[in-house]
């Protein structure tokens, strides 16, 4: 799954102008660390594939991976104009993806990470893994 993640994303970058592989990696590894599966650690290496354009949706549904990884992207996949609360059930009605969605959170808001981009940047988006732990019943930051 690494490869086909790194071959979806190549080329693209985070909000700091690190290679978005570097994301991918980060989020797989701390689901593994979290106990996840083998499906959710493939759903993490593609949770932002179909989101970010890197993978259509129907590719994803094409690809030899199973039901649970799909279902997983697929519910970590954010829509246009989508509120983030029915963005937030969509995770926690999917098993397995509250999970992928933590370890994301945790890599997004590692203060390492944030540390690099513009105060007005590091505010919002602050602001926003706050809220989003919030809808997902998540304390607090775990890195």
């Amino acid at each position: 799954m690494e490869a086909v993640a790194r071959a979806a994303h190549a080329g693209q970058t985070d909000k700091a102008g690190r290679p978005y592989a570097e994301h991918l990696r980060a989020v797989a590894e701390g689901v593994r660390r979290r106990g996840g599966d083998d499906d959710q650690i493939a759903a993490a290496w593609l949770h932002d594939a179909v989101e970010d354009d890197a993978l259509s949706e129907r590719r994803l549904r094409e690809a030899a991976l199973s039901r649970r990884t799909k279902d997983i992207v697929l519910a970590l996949t954010k829509r246009p104009g989508e509120p983030a609360e029915a963005y937030a059930a969509r995770i926690l009605a999917t098993p397995g993806a509250r999970l992928v969605k933590e370890a994301d959170l945790a890599h997004n808001a590692d203060p390492a990470r944030l540390a690099v981009l513009d105060e007005a940047t590091r505010t919002r988006l602050t602001e926003k893994y706050a809220r989003m732990r919030a809808l997902l019943g998540q304390a607090g930051p775990d890195v």
